[in-house]
């Protein structure tokens, strides 16, 4: 007993001064410590493939099908020949579009019209824009026909002075509405020249006004043509300003760049943005000093450049009309091919009278070099994406 008592006394004297056994380890092993993820090992989700455009496909799909000959001649807003009723010339050269004149209307009824366009349209496997010059005032060439309107359709410029901009939609709407009921899908309009001197050639045919109230007009009525469903042609770019008639002489423009750029670009640009899809830009045969001092604008590289860049146009942009004295004195002069020039150039349609003679010619330069076939796949695909917007074209 007194060697027990002895025992826990030590052990008791022991704990109390600190020397008591330490504890034993657990046995058992650390939990494993977690790695961390890196945030750059989580996988994105893969990106949505992007809707298929309609428009796209339906142009790179007819542009994929055709041959040189069919391309060049989608190119072609030719003036309407007169041994042609049965359309079988439009589809021989594969015309894309045939512009009508007075004699094309003269002394016939609405339904000899839609008769007559409906031929043309049959004879071609692709659908035509079927254009005229319609503007109103001195350049009628449907409401000359007393048997299709009472009376010409007046100029925008007297509608403005009587009505303002109201009844110059009013008459556009009226306009638009007879030239789809005869089949006509493009009217060579609006006029966005500017001009308030009555001696400048071009007077009468515009509204006018300064730049800012021609912008507004122009705006709206390229808006209003687009609603309609008819094609507007935006004229006569750069802005023909004072000079004289190119349809009887070259006309010289020694205007400033910045004058065009201040003034005579904005009614354009106001179309451009206002009339979408829909809208065409015609170049006129005036030489641009500042730009090009030697050749038209028609036929220069650096016109259409100012209209592509400044502007940012990406429709379809069309000559005047190449037969005009201003084009043939500087072919004769150039020995070269007007419709080969204005293509090279940046031109996406070209509008003229011989193009059995020149057709020919801009597919011989494809086939040396002088034309590429990329400049002529982008002419035509912009002519095929203007007839697609007009509705004349399906999807793909």
């Amino acid at each position: 007993m007194k060697t027990m008592r002895k025992g826990y006394i030590l052990l008791l004297l022991l704990f109390l001064s600190g020397c008591a056994p330490a504890a034993q380890p657990d046995p058992s092993p650390p939990p494993p410590v977690q790695a961390a993820i890196a945030p750059a090992s989580i996988s994105a989700p893969e990106p949505e493939p992007p809707e298929p455009d309609p428009r796209q496909e339906a142009i790179d799909d007819l542009l994929s099908s055709m041959t040189a000959e069919e391309m060049v001649g989608q190119l072609f807003f030719a003036r309407c020949p007169s041994n042609d009723p049965g359309g079988e010339i439009a589809a021989e050269y594969h015309l894309g579009g045939y512009l009508l004149f007075g004699r094309d209307f003269k002394d016939k009824s609405a339904q000899e019209v839609k008769d007559q366009i409906a031929v043309y349209q049959a004879a071609n496997s692709l659908p035509m824009l079927i254009g005229v010059d319609e503007e109103g005032g001195t350049v009628v060439r449907v409401s000359a026909n007393p048997q299709l309107r009472e009376e010409r359709f007046p100029s925008p410029q007297q509608l403005y002075n009587q009505g303002g901009l109201e009844a110059v939609l009013d008459n556009c709407r009226e306009k638009d509405a007879l030239l789809r009921s005869l089949g006509v899908n493009v009217n060579f309009a609006p006029v966005c020249d500017l001009s308030s001197n009555p001696r400048d050639f071009i007077y009468d045919r515009t509204l006018g006004l300064d730049a800012e109230g021609t912008s507004t007009c122009i705006a709206a009525v390229a808006e209003q043509m687009q609603a309609d469903g008819m094609g507007s042609v935006l004229k006569h770019f750069p802005g023909y300003g004072p000079n004289k008639d190119t349809h009887t002489g070259s006309a010289l423009d020694q205007r400033p760049l910045e004058t065009f750029q201040r003034e005579d670009f904005l009614p354009f640009q106001a179309g451009v943005d206002a009339g979408g899809g829909t809208t065409a830009v015609l170049v006129s045969h005036n030489v641009m000093q500042a730009v090009d001092p030697d050749r038209p604008a028609s036929l220069s590289p650096a016109v259409y450049g100012l209209l592509r860049e400044e502007l940012d146009f990406h429709g379809p942009a069309l000559t005047d009309d190449l037969a005009m004295d201003a084009i043939t004195r500087y072919a004769r002069t150039s020995g070269a091919c007007p419709a080969v020039l204005a293509l090279a150039a940046g031109c996406d349609m070209v509008v003229t009278t011989d193009f059995q003679s020149q057709i020919p010619q801009v597919l011989a330069a494809l086939e040396d070099g002088t034309l590429s076939r990329q400049r002529v796949e982008e002419a035509a695909a912009r002519v095929l994406g203007w007839k697609y917007d007009l509705g004349l074209l399906p999807p793909a």
